[in-house]
């Protein structure tokens, strides 16, 4: 498995690369991917930080981010999460749904839209900011 996921670190790196390669950008590697979901059934939207290398659970959904990038606030604003989204069903292997890159910039193109949920990327933050915006109430 950490071969895997170092092979899909590489990948990442690379698919960041073309993104943000404009002269002057340089990517910041944050460890945090904050997302927003759209659960159609109950019509609420949740706010989800996932940690890089991590999984988290949202409805019958399991997300897992395997890299985080984000260009310097003096840069043109961008923000790119790899996730794999698996979907769980009752007596069943989870099902992967979703595998790629999702671009806070562009969410109609790289969102999941699924029957019950929708998932987009809103930013990529540091384990600090994460920490500072749970204790503040954010």
């Amino acid at each position: 498995m950490n071969a895997r996921r170092s092979a899909a670190a590489l990948l990442a790196v690379g698919a960041v690369a073309l993104v943000f390669s404009a002269p002057a950008a340089q990517a910041d590697f944050m460890d945090t991917a904050v997302l927003q979901g759209l659960d159609k059934v109950t019509a609420r939207i949740s706010r989800i930080e996932v940690p890089v290398g991590g999984t988290v659970m949202f409805g019958a959904l399991e997300i897992s981010a395997d890299a985080c990038f984000k260009r310097p606030p003096e840069e043109t604003p961008e923000s790119a999460a790899f996730l794999r989204i698996a979907e769980k069903r009752a007596d069943e292997t989870p099902e992967t749904i979703f595998s790629g890159w999702m671009f806070a910039s562009s969410p109609a193109l790289s969102a999941l839209e699924n029957a019950v949920y929708d998932i987009w990327v809103i930013d990529c933050i540091s384990a600090e900011t994460a920490a500072s915006e749970s204790s503040t109430g954010n």
